[in-house]
């Protein structure tokens, strides 16, 4: 039998599809926002990193008052600010702020409010904005199958309600 071979034209365009394919897979995969989530992901304790990928959030311990604060991915659920200090049940107590200096990506900002939150609490919440937090953009940021959260209602009287995702 005869054994046909690709021509050389047709070895060359396949190569060159290969060498675009992985450059373009590199150069995704190497990005500003693709190297902070990296090393964010590399910092983060194995149950920080499964709520991270399940939820888009995980929970850091502050080291002076034992309390937990929730740090949020702003990029993914547009809520401003990022940081809430959480109850027992996992509500929403208070929102802070705060960023490190500079033009940092998401990941890199995520990072630097954890070992904030985890090594110097206190000074952080020192130059933290506090805010009450906006249960109108929490709600749409959870992925709880049914959570208690207080909610306007149409006549401007604020109420606990049950949501239902």
């Amino acid at each position: 039998m005869f054994l046909v071979r690709p021509s050389t034209s047709e070895v060359t365009v396949s190569r060159v599809k290969a060498i675009r394919k992985l450059y373009r897979d590199f150069h995704t995969q190497n990005t500003r926002e693709a190297r902070g989530l990296r090393l964010l992901r590399d910092w983060l304790s194995p149950d920080q990193r499964t709520q991270f990928d399940d939820r888009d959030h995980f929970e850091v311990i502050g080291c002076d008052s034992g309390k937990r604060y929730r740090i949020y991915n702003r990029t993914t659920t547009g809520v401003m600010p990022n940081i809430h200090e959480i109850d027992e049940v996992g509500r929403s107590k208070m929102a802070w702020c705060f960023l490190p200096t500079g033009k940092l990506v998401a990941g890199d900002i995520m990072l630097a409010q954890k070992i904030a939150l985890e090594t110097n609490e206190r000074n952080a919440l020192a130059v933290a904005n506090r805010f009450a937090p906006r249960p109108d953009l929490m709600r749409s940021t959870h992925r709880l199958e049914s959570a208690s959260w207080i909610t306007r209602m149409g006549t401007g009287v604020w109420s606990n309600a049950v949501v239902s995702e």
